[in-house]
This record gives C-alpha cells, sequence and structure tokens, in this order.
C-alpha cells in the first residue's frame, strides 16, 4: 500500500468520478479512464489482493493489517467516486444522450482517441508480435461492437455469466460492460429487475460480477508481470476497435425499448455533413479537441508529480 495524503485520496476519488461517468455512456469503458489516470495497474494489483490470504491476515494480525494488504485506501476512496458518479450524475448523462448526443459522443471521441497514443506510448518495444496482437485487439474489439443483440433470457446461470463477462469488460480498456450485456441479451431482464426489485436476479448477476473481476484480475495481472508489451499492445488495439462505436454522427437504423430506456441496436457512422439536423460541428470539433487536451494535460500534471 502507497503511502498517501488526504489530497491524493481526493484525485483518486475525482478519477472514480470519471470512471463511474464514463461507465454510465454505453460504449466508453471506465477501464480506459482508468488506464488513462495512471491507476490501471494499481487497480488490477489492488482486487488481486482479495483473496484466501487477506481473511487469514484479518485472523490472525487483525483489520489493519488487513486493510493494509488490501490496500484499503485507495480502493475505497476510487469506489466511492464510482458510486457518486453513477449515482449522481447518471441522470445528467443520459439527459445529454437523449437531448446533446453529438456533443457528448465528440468529447468522449476526442479523450478516447488521445488514449490511443497515451496507452500506445507505453509499449517499450513495437515488434513484430505487438503489431500482430495490437492489430488483433482492433478487430476483435471493432468485432464485438458490430454484433447484433441475442434474445432475452432469465436462465439464472446465463445471468450469473452476463454479470461475470460484463463486469471484466468494465475493466477492460476500450469495451463497455453495458453493451456487453445488450449483446448478451440480458439487459433488459437486469434492468427489469433492478426496477422491480428482484433480489434473486439481482444478487446472481451481482455474485457474477464479483466472480468475473476476481478472477479476470488475476489473469489481468498474470498477464502485465509475464507479457506486459504484448498485453499494453492488446489494450491499445481494443481502445482503437471501439472508435468507430463512439463516432458522434450516426444514423439510427434499429431501437428496442428496455424498459423505460430506448437502446440502439443497429446504427450507420455517417459524415457530420450529410448528418440529418443540427451537426453542431464546430461545437464538437471543440469538445473533442477539449477531451483530447485533457488526456495530455493529465499526463504532464502526472509526469511533474
Amino acid at each position: 500500500m502507497r503511502n498517501r495524503n488526504l489530497l491524493q485520496y481526493f484525485f483518486i476519488t475525482l478519477k472514480g468520478l470519471a470512471m463511474g461517468a464514463a461507465d454510465v455512456v454505453p460504449g466508453v469503458s471506465g477501464g480506459t479512464i482508468a488506464f488513462i489516470s495512471g491507476i490501471y495497474e494499481e487497480l488490477i494489483t489492488s482486487i488481486n489482493n482479495i483473496n484466501v490470504s487477506l481473511f487469514k491476515t484479518l485472523k490472525r494480525d487483525g483489520f489493519k493489517a488487513f486493510w493494509t494488504q488490501l490496500n484499503g485506501p485507495f480502493l475505497l476512496a476510487l469506489f466511492t467516486g464510482i458510486a457518486i458518479s453513477v449515482l449522481s450524475l447518471a441522470k445528467g448523462i443520459s439527459w445529454l444522450l437523449i437531448h446533446q448526443p453529438i456533443l457528448l459522443w465528440s468529447f468522449f471521441f476526442g479523450l478516447v482517441l488521445a488514449s490511443i497514443f497515451f496507452v500506445g506510448k507505453s509499449i517499450e518495444k513495437w515488434n513484430l508480435a505487438a503489431v500482430l496482437f495490437f492489430a488483433i485487439g482492433a478487430v476483435l474489439a471493432y468485432y464485438i461492437t458490430t454484433l447484433p443483440p441475442a434474445e432475452n433470457t432469465e436462465s439464472l446461470p446465463f445471468l450469473f455469466f452476463s454479470g461475470a463477462l460484463a463486469i471484466c469488460a468494465m475493466i477492460l480498456p476500450g469495451i463497455s460492460g453495458a453493451f456487453i450485456l445488450v449483446l448478451l441479451g440480458s439487459y433488459k431482464v437486469i434492468l427489469e429487475a433492478v426496477h422491480e426489485r428482484d433480489l434473486k436476479i439481482v444478487v446472481t448477476v451481482g455474485f457474477g460480477a464479483i466472480f468475473g473481476l476476481l478472477s479476470f484480475a488475476k489473469v489481468l495481472k498474470w498477464l502485465f508481470n509475464s507479457y506486459k508489451n504484448i498485453t499494453l499492445a492488446v489494450l491499445t488495439g481494443f481502445i482503437l476497435g471501439s472508435l468507430p462505436k463512439i463516432w458522434p454522427w450516426k444514423k439510427v437504423l434499429e431501437t428496442k425499448i428496455f424498459g423505460d430506456k430506448i437502446i440502439t441496436i443497429k446504427e450507420q457512422s455517417i459524415s457530420p455533413f450529410t448528418f440529418e439536423g443540427d451537426n453542431q460541428l464546430l461545437f464538437a470539433i471543440l469538445l473533442a479537441l477539449v477531451g483530447f487536451s485533457l488526456i495530455f494535460i493529465l499526463e504532464k500534471s502526472a509526469s511533474k508529480k
């Protein structure tokens, strides 16, 4: 566990706020925000600390040693930010998605575009293997965003699997967990279960998410320790492959109503000059530049630190 002061934990909470805001937007991953804000590997390592030995430490040495081994202050600050963001910003971002989608997507497009350069710069050596896995990551992410959604299912084992897979996507840069739920056909069932307080389904999905988070974090930790260069190349490819999903100007081809939400099932990216309606081009470009610049401002401030 790193020694940090209250101001540093406050900034971690702000990073959690940004992650939560990204996770609310279908197509944007909180994992991308974690990576570009410099806390991704610490997050994966901290999640990996949740194991049998952690609870042995609690029994043997008490809560203080348990909290230190867990890196508890970091996780508490981060997940507090995520929770505050989801609870407070979800309604505002949902409103922007409906009423100002071009401006919102433009900001995230600029932010994610800059993160490709940021993450790619972390790759120590661009050899043949790195280029190959970068291409595989990009193609796989793009292919996932083009898949048609499955029919809804209420099978508890399948919902457990859905929760596990969605949480994996959520911490993986470039892929949205909410979008994965739509693809699996679980989004409507889970959304209705939350609205109707169906504890059986909510608890099943929750346990699936915990299982997925703990198991996938171990895989990611191993990959970073053993094949860091290739892992970074794949993650950079994931982010690049997901970029078409958040292109601001789209023609909606098919939608479905899930509860009180309208989810776009099929859409086509188009030029802003052929967009029917106000393309808000100037403001969109400005917001994209703000999002793009924000990444490099964060990087510069982190470097100075």
